[in-house]
């Protein structure tokens, strides 16, 4: 096996998977993968591709380094530098909460001053989360009534909130 070939015809499908993975670009990790195909190059056997062999050696490389302390310590550490610039645009003083609960209770109170269809299918997709496919499905009616509920809906919430949503 030449490895300065394997390497060449490998690296950016190794860059790739380890982006993938990590979502960051990582000359390391890289690196180790090579040696790991380097150091296990007799346990390779011709049943399967190499392509997928280098492949599952950079994608496990890839998901150890996300499971390492090492890993968990660096992305978890700040520089002062970002600490300093969190806190100076830090723009959660007392009056901006005040403006941001009174907010919420307006739109709490546009909420519960919709038809009682209406707010359900608000509160399940828009409150809980559930895709319009489940709450057709939990409301036992039509996706299309869902979607056309969903958007009368947010047209009435619109015209209610229309001050909240100019500023």
């Amino acid at each position: 096996m030449d490895f300065n070939k394997l390497i060449n015809n490998h690296k950016q499908n190794i860059k790739n998977i380890i982006r993938l993975i990590t979502k960051e670009e990582n000359e390391d990790l890289e690196q180790e993968v090579y040696l790991k195909i380097l150091k296990n190059s007799d346990k390779y056997s011709e049943r399967g591709s190499l392509k997928s062999w280098i492949s599952m050696i950079a994608k496990n490389t890839s998901l150890d380094y996300l499971k390492s302390s090492y890993h968990k310590m660096i992305s978890s550490s700040t520089s002062d530098e970002e600490v300093i610039n969190n806190i100076k645009n830090n723009s959660i003083t007392p009056e901006n909460k005040v403006i941001k609960l009174e907010r919420q209770k307006q739109i709490i109170k546009a909420i519960n001053g919709l038809k009682p269809k209406f707010k359900e299918v608000i509160m399940l997709c828009e409150i809980d989360g559930y895709s319009y496919e489940e709450c057709a499905k939990k409301l036992k009616c039509p996706l299309g009534t869902v979607k056309s509920r969903i958007f009368n809906a947010k047209k009435e919430l619109a015209i209610q909130l229309k001050d909240l949503l100019d500023t």
